[in-house]
C-alpha cells in the first residue's frame, strides 16, 4: 500500500511537470526531441542483445531526481542551463514513458496500477495551482517519495547474483550507452540541420554530460517492470541492471561535466 501511494504521488508530480513544461512550447522543443533520441536509442541497443524480452521499455525512462541530485554533487561549479536542459528534457522524457505505457503495455495493466501511474499524472496535468504544488511535492519527491520506494522496491530486493545474466547486462550497456548517444545525436543534427539552436551557455560537450546522467532511471523504469514482467527472475535482473546502470551513468556524468564545464 505504502509503495501503489507514493507511485500515485509520483506520477502526480509527473503530470504537474508536464502540463507546466508546455506553459514553454518553443525553450522545450531541443531538450524534448533530444530526450526522444535517449529513450530510442536504448530501446533499440536492449532489443539489438535480446529481441524476444518485454523489459526493452525498462530501459528508456529518466529519473529526474537522481539525476538533479547527481548533479548537485558539483555545487557551484554547475552551470544553470545544464540543469534546466535536464530538467526539460526528463520532463519530456517522463511524457513520453507515460505514452510507452500507454500505448505498448495497456493490455498489462490493471485497474489500480492504471489509477497510481496514467491516472495520477492525468489527474497532475488538469489541476490548477500547478507552481505551487510542483514547489511543494518536488522536494518531497526528491527526499522522501524515491528514497523510500527505492529502498523498497529496489535496495531491498536486489540479488547480487544477477549481475552477469541477460537482461541485467543488456540494461547498463542499453542505458548507459543508448542515452548518451540518442540525446547527444539528436542534439547535434537538429542544431546542424536545423534552426534550433543549443543556448548560448550551453555547449554540444555538457550535451554529453546530460546524456550519462539521464542514464540514471529507477522510479518509472520499476512500474513499467513491473506491470509488463511476471518473471521474479526477470525482474530480479532488471533491478540489477538498473542499480548498476544508475551508479555508472552517474559516476561518468559527474566526472564529464566536472571536465568540460563551461565556466559562467
Amino acid at each position: 500500500m505504502v509503495s501503489e501511494a507514493l507511485t500515485f504521488l509520483f506520477f502526480l508530480l509527473i503530470g504537474l511537470e508536464i502540463r507546466e513544461g508546455l506553459q514553454r512550447p518553443k525553450d522545450a522543443l531541443l531538450p524534448a526531441i533530444s530526450a526522444l533520441g535517449g529513450m530510442l536509442f536504448p530501446a533499440l541497443i536492449f532489443f539489438a542483445l535480446i529481441p524476444d524480452s518485454q523489459a526493452w521499455a525498462v530501459a528508456m525512462p529518466t529519473d529526474v531526481a537522481l539525476a538533479i541530485g547527481a548533479l548537485s554533487i558539483l555545487g557551484k561549479r554547475v552551470n544553470p542551463a545544464v540543469r534546466l536542459f535536464l530538467l526539460t528534457l526528463a520532463v519530456a522524457d517522463d511524457f513520453f514513458s507515460l505514452v510507452v505505457i500507454g500505448v505498448f503495455f495497456s493490455d498489462d495493466l490493471h485497474l489500480a496500477s492504471a489509477i497510481y501511474t496514467l491516472g495520477a499524472a492525468s489527474i497532475g496535468f488538469l489541476l490548477p495551482m500547478r507552481h505551487r504544488l510542483i514547489a511543494f511535492l518536488s522536494p518531497f519527491a526528491t527526499f522522501v517519495i524515491i528514497p523510500v520506494y527505492i529502498s523498497i522496491n529496489l535496495l531491498t530486493k536486489l540479488d547480487f547474483s544477477m549481475v552477469t545474466e541477460e537482461i541485467s547486462v543488456a540494461i547498463v550497456f542499453a542505458r548507459v550507452l543508448g542515452k548518451v548517444l540518442g540525446i547527444t545525436l539528436f542534439a547535434y543534427l537538429l542544431t546542424r540541420f536545423t534552426t534550433i539552436r543549443l543556448p548560448e551557455s550551453l555547449s554540444l560537450k555538457e550535451v554529453v554530460g546530460v546524456g550519462f546522467l539521464a542514464g540514471m532511471g529507477l522510479t518509472v523504469s520499476i512500474v513499467i517492470a513491473e506491470i509488463t514482467l511476471d518473471s521474479p527472475s526477470e525482474l530480479a535482473q532488471v533491478r540489477m541492471g538498473l542499480f548498476l546502470a544508475a551508479i555508472a551513468s552517474g559516476l561518468l556524468g559527474v566526472l564529464w561535466l566536472k571536465r568540460f564545464h563551461v565556466a559562467q
